[in-house]
């Protein structure tokens, strides 16, 4: 697992992918999303602007992350 630091309280998913570099582009985060292969602490997620906070872990198909 792979932790991505975070300078505010919160972050949300869209942002955190492409600061992970998870996707190329913030255009790509909609289309990774809509796969459902993305999830959050466990479950499914598809809301890009959901926010996470720190000890959140999000799984995709390529790597797992944790906001730290």
């Amino acid at each position: 697992m792979r932790e991505v630091q975070i300078t505010g309280d919160s972050i949300r998913l869209g942002q955190l992918l492409r600061l992970a570099d998870a996707v190329d582009a913030g255009s790509d985060v909609k289309q990774l999303l809509a796969t459902g292969e993305v999830t959050v602490n466990g479950e499914v997620e598809t809301r890009r602007g959901r926010q996470l906070a720190r000890g959140d872990e999000v799984s995709t198909r390529a790597e797992d992350l944790k906001v730290v």
